[in-house]
């Protein structure tokens, strides 16, 4: 198979996403192709297809200049009204206003999707300043359970006012529905994606948290050599394996009874003492020898099944504490427990 030049510089912008697809794995790359239209697909694929061998160190310097660039630029957020603003500045109003109601689909279905995925105190936080009228109709349409997450977060006497009109409520009228989903949009969600702004620095831990021990090691090393500052915020920011021990007892037998034996067997032979000291210490003593047992059975095991199991374990704990089930301190005195 053919080689691809040692010549970083002389690579196109496809090239090099291409070379990243590929290095991304099956998982997150499919995720990608997820959100690309036919056409980008077809193009990728096909200069995938041809890129032959390509050396470590061309995809080195890749991850490097992709870690550097994020560090530096700061992230981007997309939005409905961004996305219309500059569509305006190239098309006609007309031809605008029907992309964008392609891309929003029928009228109430995008919306409620989007909604439903809106952590219910920041949607019970804007809500309780709606008419109660208003509050029927979007609890009318989103999930019952998310529904009732929000219901409860509410007000008692606004939310009572809500349900009575619930009860009331009869077929809501086209024109009430987009008018509620107009201003939800409007004042709603387009404010929800400014705040959410993630930075770029925390885009890069979750990137180097998912990446092998190896790859970490090595990108980290070159992007210390590149940009230090970066890279020691980025290391502030990751939450690795050996980071469970920030997990209070409540937290780790939460964790516990989530993780599938094997897998923490696997992911405990390349943990430190205290990672282990913190799972046995939360097992009662007959787990904690069955899972020592499992560990001594496994024999030698490799570095990349270890990484893969603690990875894992480590997204199932993150999970967890964005869920609220657990609560990951962080290491700072006013996050110390008193008893």
């Amino acid at each position: 198979m053919a080689r691809m030049k040692e010549d970083y510089r002389s690579l196109t912008g496809p090239q090099k996403a291409a070379m990243l697809m590929l290095s991304l794995g099956e998982e997150h790359s499919s995720k990608l192709f997820a959100m690309m239209d036919d056409e980008e697909i077809k193009e990728l694929s096909q200069i995938m297809a041809n890129l032959g061998t390509v050396s470590a160190n061309l995809i080195e310097r890749l991850f490097v200049e992709f870690a550097d660039q994020l560090s530096s630029t700061g992230s981007l957020v997309g939005s409905m009204e961004s996305t219309e603003r500059l569509l305006m500045k190239s098309l006609s109003k007309d031809r605008v206003a029907t992309i964008m109601e392609e891309i929003r689909g029928p009228a109430g279905r995008t919306m409620w999707d989007k909604l439903g995925n809106v952590n219910e105190a920041v949607l019970a936080n804007y809500l309780k300043n709606e008419y109660p009228q208003t509050v029927a109709v979007v609890l009318a349409k989103i999930k019952p359970d998310h529904g009732a997450r929000v219901l409860s977060l509410l007000p008692e006497n606004f939310a009572m006012e809500v349900i009575m009109r619930m009860l009331r409520m009869e077929a809501v009228q086209k024109e009430v529905l987009d008018g509620v989903e107009k201003t939800l949009r409007t004042e709603f969600m387009s404010n929800l994606a400014r705040t959410q702004r993630r930075d770029a620095h925390e885009m890069m831990a979750d990137i180097f948290n998912n990446l092998d021990r190896n790859a970490e090691n090595r990108f980290m090393s070159a992007l210390e050599e590149r940009n230090r500052e970066s890279a020691e915020k980025i290391k502030a920011l990751m939450f690795t394996f050996e980071d469970l021990v920030r997990i209070d007892a409540s937290g780790i037998q939460t964790l516990l009874r989530q993780v599938e034996k094997d897998k923490l067997a696997m992911a405990l032979k390349g943990g430190s003492d205290a990672v282990k000291d913190l799972f046995f210490k939360n097992m009662s003593e007959r787990a904690g020898k069955m899972l020592k047992e499992d560990m001594e059975a496994l024999g030698p095991v490799r570095l990349r099944d270890v990484d893969q199991a603690q990875s894992l374990i480590v997204a199932m704990a993150k999970e967890l504490a964005a869920s609220g089930q657990i609560v990951i301190s962080e290491g700072r005195e006013e996050d110390e427990l008193v008893y």
